[in-house]
């Protein structure tokens, strides 16, 4: 099995949709700890990336991914854009030329859009941040790979852990971003941006094993 061209762009439609549906949400989290736009920024985003969508439809899966990754940094304002535009544009790097995706290329554009938004943010698994669910979320996937897992099956497990590394942001004191600004009063709120992380890879997950 392989992930096709228009089983990702089915997909970035499912995590657009989530995000519409989640604004309110992701924005009252941004609130409690942030500046109170993560949900509004993203969704004028992921709804820009949707009128791009049939434009770019005939394209390889890496042009797909890197007009994505534009179009967020010019149209997501705060930290968001620069993340998740740069972690697209990596992943679009990853898949150049590519009309389908097996498990080991999702492994490595989804590793090489960790890496982007690391180099980006400065963040590390425990800052609380969209890393706190990226991180396991990709290990996850790479341990099921290595295990001959099938696609779906590697996709679930990786929407499962990013879920737990979402959770995990519960407690802890912000590191980085603006979060960090309030010390311990961060503890006790979860992180709106590995809130959104977790619905990327929980769409695919969705997305992927319907269309398997």
């Amino acid at each position: 099995m392989t992930i096709s061209r228009d089983a990702i762009l089915d997909w970035l439609k499912t995590f657009a949709a989530t995000i519409n549906e989640n604004a309110a949400y992701l924005t009252q989290l941004d609130s409690d700890i942030g500046d109170g736009d993560h949900g509004a920024n993203m969704n004028r985003g992921m709804q820009a990336v949707l009128t791009t969508l049939p434009g770019i439809a005939d394209k390889d899966i890496g042009s797909i991914f890197k007009t994505v990754g534009m179009k967020l940094v010019s149209t997501v304002g705060g930290a968001s854009g620069p993340l998740y535009g740069t972690m697209f544009m990596q992943m679009g790097n990853a898949t150049a030329g590519k009309m389908e995706l097996t498990l080991d290329d999702w492994v490595a554009a989804m590793q090489a859009g960790y890496d982007g938004v690391v180099m980006r943010g400065k963040a590390q698994p425990g800052d609380k941040t969209m890393i706190d669910a990226l991180a396991p979320g990709l290990n996850a996937l790479k341990v099921e790979r290595d295990n001959g897992a099938s696609i779906p099956s590697a996709l679930n497990a990786s929407a499962s852990a990013a879920q737990q590394g979402m959770t995990a942001t519960i407690p802890l004191v912000a590191r980085k971003g603006r979060a960090s600004y309030l010390g311990e009063r961060s503890a006790g709120h979860q992180d709106p941006g590995a809130t959104s992380s977790c619905y990327l890879l929980e769409t695919a997950a969705e997305t992927w094993n319907m269309t398997s």
